[in-house]
């Protein structure tokens, strides 16, 4: 689907929803819940999730919409007085004037240029997430590209990544429990820096709940967030010129939390760093951004004896973006598009009795040229290239009561590998990788398409 909203394209597409449903009887019987050690209870689900949307009742969507950088929206919450760990997961998605955030020049730039219906405020944003007026945690989103975006050819028919799976951000807030345990109502807000109209945000509070107490105690010990350090460095003359903003941020928080699992102490750090260079030529007509994002977060559940359990992800989302329209003469011209787009997740869980290693990384390259000759495209050529790869490495120390168990769903030809490089009376070592590859081609007519789809991986420790 296009980027076009009438009578005939309603904007709404069908899919099949499946639900698993776990009888509470069936979750408590087979003691997947009420695990006897602390590091167990953080491999199962959350016991309760609360919705962090606008209330009812409403005419539109449950989403905050923030339309500017002064814009804060919130929501009051309470939370069982059980609670030994809470995870906040963030989802956002901008539209209109910042649905390319990351192309919108400076605003000097647009004053300098006398430019009008260009969106601005730079090329930076940031949604900024608070408990009480207390800054927790930040997302520095995914760059989404939607179907009409850059050039609508490029995403047919493979969508762009997350353009219709909205990716959601986690934030640890276990070490804040200490402040939210009391009973009492509190307050999460979100903000965005430097937004223009507009952005759509809510949230799932996921909460962990200690079966075996009515009440857990905690305090936060420790908070430490710099202020957002930012740096732009323009050079232009005229409509032409390039811009070069850097960003970066850290936030740490450390508490401890009492529960039957005894005293814990949590500490959850973010780490992020961000680089848009982009450059503007050919009269207005060219435009290029080159776009990195570091996300970093790490996550450490201490006793007094020793470290309990470590959870770290490593993430990198990049774009380089290349769009020129040149004059072919005879009232035509050529539109030319490249579009290189994709992330890197890696993350690291560490029990004293192992670690479990997972690396997915997700990219697309696609290019086209259209011949527009007034309102007609006269000819397209286009070429998509999209590489999905997961691979798993594991160490497992011998504990007689763990069992590792791979399971592999395969769709079709999906390339699939693995090995347990050696298992002996101490332990398992060993990697597990898959491959998901698509290529697309379309010269004029002539189409041919080549794909490897998904794979699905499930591993337990």
């Amino acid at each position: 689907m296009g980027n076009l909203v009438d009578s005939t394209y309603t904007g709404v597409y069908h899919v099949k929803l499946f639900i698993h449903f776990y009888p509470v009887e069936d979750i408590y019987s087979d003691g997947k819940k009420n695990p006897k050690y602390f590091y167990e209870a953080f491999d199962t689900g959350a016991d309760l999730i609360l919705p962090i949307s606008r209330n009812l009742p409403l005419n539109d969507g449950l989403w905050f919409e923030v339309e500017n950088s002064s814009d804060v929206v919130s929501k009051e919450f309470k939370i069982p007085r059980n609670a030994y760990r809470a995870v906040m997961e963030i989802y956002v998605s901008f539209h209109e004037n910042d649905e390319f955030w990351y192309s919108n020049p400076p605003n000097e730039y647009i004053r300098a240029n006398n430019l009008t219906g260009t969106p601005g405020n730079g090329a930076f944003r940031e949604v900024l997430v608070s408990v009480d007026d207390l800054v927790v945690g930040s997302v520095w989103p995914f760059t989404v590209i939607y179907t009409g975006g850059v050039n609508p050819l490029l995403w047919r028919p493979i969508s762009g990544i997350g353009s219709f799976d909205l990716p959601s951000y986690d934030i640890e807030i276990t070490p804040l429990l200490g402040k939210i345990l009391d009973g009492n109502t509190h307050k999460i807000s979100f903000s965005v820096t430097n937004a223009l109209n507009v952005w759509y945000i809510d949230a799932n509070l996921h909460l962990w709940l200690d079966e075996k107490s009515v009440k857990t105690e905690g305090k936060l010990l420790k908070y430490n967030s710099l202020p957002l350090s930012f740096a732009l460095v323009t050079n232009f003359t005229g409509i032409d010129g390039s811009f070069l903003t850097n960003a970066s941020r850290s936030i740490a928080l450390t508490g401890w939390i009492k529960s039957s699992y005894g005293n814990i102490t949590a500490k959850s750090t973010q780490g992020l760093s961000y680089s848009n260079y982009m450059v503007a030529g050919n009269e207005g007509n060219l435009q290029i951004v080159d776009q990195v994002n570091y996300f970093n977060d790490t996550v450490d559940f201490m006793m007094a004896s020793s470290s309990v359990k470590s959870l770290e992800s490593f993430k990198k989302f990049s774009l380089l973006l290349y769009s020129d329209n040149v004059d072919k003469g005879d009232e035509s011209y050529a539109s030319i598009s490249n579009v290189t787009l994709g992330f890197d997740d890696r993350r690291v869980k560490t029990t004293e009795y192992g670690s479990l290693a997972c690396s997915t990384e997700n990219m697309q390259k696609a290019q086209g040229d259209i011949l527009v000759k007034g309102r007609f495209s006269l000819c397209a050529i286009r070429e998509k290239f999209s590489n999905n790869s997961i691979t798993l490495a594991f160490v497992l120390l011998c504990i007689p009561r763990l069992n590792l168990t791979v399971t592999v769903t395969n769709d079709l030809d999906v390339i699939f590998f693995g090995s347990i490089l050696w298992s002996y009376p101490f332990g398992a070592f060993g990697w597990l990788e898959s491959q998901l590859l698509v290529n697309h081609k379309l010269v004029g007519d002539m189409e041919s398409c080549t794909r490897r789809p998904k794979v699905k991986l499930l591993v337990r420790f």
